[in-house]
């Protein structure tokens, strides 16, 4: 169980203020190739926008944890106003501590919202927290991402056996 997905979304901008609220979630941690906009984009497009500026209005507290380099993350935090922490080393739940210090929540309120089952949704498991995964928003560049691509296949398919719906 962890790494078959508890949760997922055909895209961030289909997670709520109301599911989060049902979770008792107050702060998401949010992964950003290929969760927030394509992988190794500085552009974030507009639904993707919005869907943060419902969840600020919502009181939902925010930060980007990420496994890129400053250069890649800083200028695209900046263009979001968000705090974040590169070079997280996620699977390892390195970077969930630190974002959970910064956002000042009990980690029962956090969750991580991510694409990748290798990465996102093991750093969440070891961490203690639920991940809401989401379908990738475009191809994947880097060949180790298309490699670990090939193995989730069979945990992606583990929750679909068991009723999972792509919500």
């Amino acid at each position: 169980m962890l790494i078959t997905p508890e949760y997922v979304f055909k895209d961030v901008t289909r997670i709520t203020p109301d599911f989060l609220a049902s979770k008792g979630v107050k702060a998401l941690v949010l992964d950003i190739d290929n969760t927030l906009t394509g992988d190794g984009s500085q552009e974030l497009p507009e639904e993707v926008a919005a869907w943060l500026g419902g969840m600020q209005d919502a009181g939902i507290r925010l930060t980007l944890v990420s496994n890129g380099t400053p250069r890649r993350v800083a200028p695209f935090a900046a263009k979001l106003g968000l705090a974040y922490v590169c070079w997280s080393a996620k699977p390892l739940p390195l970077g969930l501590m630190v974002a959970q210090h910064r956002l000042g929540v009990p980690r029962r309120q956090m969750a991580m919202v991510g694409d990748q089952l290798y990465c996102d949704r093991l750093a969440a498991a070891l961490y203690g927290i639920p991940a809401f995964m989401v379908v990738p928003r475009g191809p994947d560049r880097g060949a180790q991402v298309k490699l670990k691509r090939k193995w989730e296949r069979r945990h992606w398919q583990e929750y679909y056996d068991k009723g999972g719906k792509l919500l």
